[in-house]
C-alpha cells in the first residue's frame, strides 16, 4: 500500500515506539534481554571469552564474543523457544532475529491483528555473512549422496531469510526488505526503514540486523585478513581495545538487535511510549579498497555530512557519536580524523565511544546492536564506555568515555550520529535525537 504523500509531508521525522522500559530487542553476548545488556555495558563489563574447542588451538586468534547459553536471566536457552525441525528450517542468526524481534514487538505493544495493520507493518533486517560450516557440512553430506543434502539448505544460507521469518512469523505485508553490505548492514537497514516510513510506504517497520558465523573457518579467513586481534588470547576481556594503541585487531561477536520504527502521528494516536527520534540517514562509498577505509576518511566523512543535511540540523546539535570504530590499528585512527574534521571547531564539545570493547565486533549486526545503545545513551543520558582505552594514540580535541560511562551533560536536547562501515568500502551513518513533544 503507498500512503499518499500529504499524510506524511509533515512528519518527515521518525520515532523509535514502545513499551515503558524496553521498547528493542537485543540477543547478544552482554546478555539476552535490552535491560540486561545494557545495564553490562553501562558497568563496563565484557561479554568477550576465549575460544576452548580443540578446532580453534592452531589459529592465531583464539578469542570471541559469544552469545551466553544457559537457562540464567541474561542467558539464551534456544531450544526453549524453538523446535529441533524449526531449527532445521533456519540458519544460526535467524533464531537470534526472532527472539530479538518477538522482545521488540512486546515491549512496543505492536502485533497487529487485523489486515489494515499486517499491511501497513513491513520488516527490513539483514545478515551481514552467512553460516560457513553450514555449506562445508553440507558439501560433505553431498559427497555421501544427492538425498543428503537438505532441502533447507538454499534458505538457510539466503541473507533475506531472517526478514522473511519474521514477516511470515506474524503476518506483515508490508515492504519485506533486507539488506548484506558487510559491517554497515544493521544500519542500512534502520536507515532503509526510516526512508520507507518517510517515503509513505508503511507507518511501522520492524528493522535491524542478526549475526552468527562464528567458526573456525570464519576465524582463520579473517585471520588472514590481518583483522582479527591475536595477541590477548589469554585475556580475552582485553582483546577488543578500541582507540588505544595497543589494538591489533577486532573481536569476532554474534547475535541481533531489532527496534520498532512508528511514523509519529501512528505512535501518538496509539499512545506509544517514545523515546527517541530518527532525524536523519546518510551513505557513502569509500571507492578504494576492498577492506580497508580511504586513508583520509573521506567516506566516513561524506556519510555523517548526508546524514546532517538530511536530518536538517547543524553540526553544532551533536554531542555524542557512537562510533563504528572496531579496534583496528588502521580503521580506528582514520575514523577519528574524519569526525574531527567533520565536526571541526565544535569538536571539543563531542564525546565519542565504541561499545565494541564490551560486545566484540557483530559484524552484519553491529551497526544496529550499537544503534540500540546509542537510543538508550539518548534515553538515559549516559554515555557507555570504551572498555580497554587506555594510552589513545591520536591526537585530537575530541572527547572519549574510556573504561567507565559518563553522564551526557548538555543544555539543549541530545544529539547523536551511529556510524558503521563495511568491507568493499561501504559506510551508513545515523542521526537521533532526543524526543521532544
Amino acid at each position: 500500500m503507498i500512503r499518499p504523500m500529504s499524510r506524511v509531508a509533515d512528519c518527515k521525522q521518525m520515532h523509535v515506539g514502545g513499551g515503558i522500559l524496553n521498547r528493542m530487542g537485543i540477543v547478544c553476548p552482554l546478555g539476552i534481554g535490552v535491560q540486561n545488556a545494557w545495564q553490562a555495558l553501562i558497568n563496563s563489563k565484557s561479554g568477550i571469552t576465549k575460544l576452548t574447542n580443540p578446532e580453534y588451538d592452531k589459529l592465531p586468534c583464539k578469542v570471541a564474543a559469544l552469545v551466553p547459553k544457559g537457562n540464567g536471566p541474561d542467558e539464551l536457552d534456544i531450544d526453549s523457544y524453538f523446535t529441533k525441525s524449526e531449527l532445521r528450517t533456519m540458519c544460526p542468526a535467524t533464531p537470534y532475529a526472532l527472539i530479538a524481534t518477538e522482545e521488540a514487538l512486546n515491549d512496543a505493544n505492536w502485533k497487529p491483528n487485523n489486515e489494515t495493520d499486517k499491511r501497513d507493518t513491513g520488516v527490513a533486517v539483514g545478515i551481514g555473512m552467512i553460516d560457513l560450516i553450514d555449506v562445508c557440512t553440507t558439501y560433505e553430506a553431498l559427497k555421501k549422496g544427492y538425498n543428503k543434502v537438505s532441502p533447507y539448505f538454499v534458505p538457510r544460507i539466503l541473507t533475506n531469510m531472517a526478514a522473511g521469518q519474521i514477516s511470515i512469523k506474524y503476518g506483515l505485508r508490508g515492504p519485506n526488505h533486507s539488506v548484506s553490505t558487510a559491517c554497515a548492514t544493521g544500519a542500512h537497514a534502520i536507515g532503509d526503514a526510516f526512508r520507507f516510513i518517510r517515503g509513505g510506504e508503511t507507518s511501522v517497520m520492524i528493522c535491524g540486523g542478526a549475526e552468527a558465523c562464528i567458526s573456525p573457518l570464519a576465524i582463520a579467513a579473517f585471520c588472514r585478513l590481518r583483522a582479527l586481534s591475536t595477541n590477548k588470547n589469554d585475556f580475552p576481556y582485553e582483546a577488543s581495545r578500541p582507540f588505544d594503541k595497543d589494538r591489533d585487531g577486532f573481536v569476532m561477536g554474534e547475535g541481533a538487535a531489532i527496534l520498532v520504527l512508528e511514523e509519529l502521528n501512528h505512535a501518538l494516536e496509539r499512545k506509544a511510549n517514545i523515546y527517541a527520534e530518527v532525524l536523519g540517514y546518510g551513505l557513502s562509498g569509500d571507492a578504494t579498497h576492498l577492506t580497508a577505509p580511504s586513508e583520509d576518511g573521506t567516506g566516513a566523512i561524506l556519510a555523517m555530512d548526508r546524514a546532517v543535511k538530511d536530518a536538517g540540523i547543524e553540526t553544532v546539535e551533536i554531542t555524542f557519536i557512537n562510533a563504528h570504530a572496531t579496534s583496528t590499528p588502521l580503521g580506528d585512527g582514520i575514523e577519528l580524523k574524519a569526525i574531527e574534521s567533520f565536526m571541526g571547531q565544535h569538536s571539543k564539545n563531542v564525546t565519542v565511544s565504541s561499545t565494541k570493547g564490551a560486545h566484540g565486533h557483530l559484524l552484519g549486526a553491529a551497526g544496529n546492536l550499537e544503534a540500540v545503545f546509542t537510543i538508550l545513551a539518548i534515553k538515559e543520558s549516559v554515555i557507555p564506555p570504551t572498555l580497554n582505552l587506555h594510552n589513545l594514540d591520536t591526537e585530537t580535541s575530541l572527547n572519549f568515555a574510556p573504561n567507565i560511562k559518563k553522564n551526557w551533560n548538555t543544555t539543549s536536547r541530545r544529539v547523536a550520529l551511529k556510524n558503521a562501515f563495511g568491507f568493499g568500502g561501504t559506510n551508513a551513518c545515523l542521526c537521533f535525537a532526543q524526543y521532544n513533544e
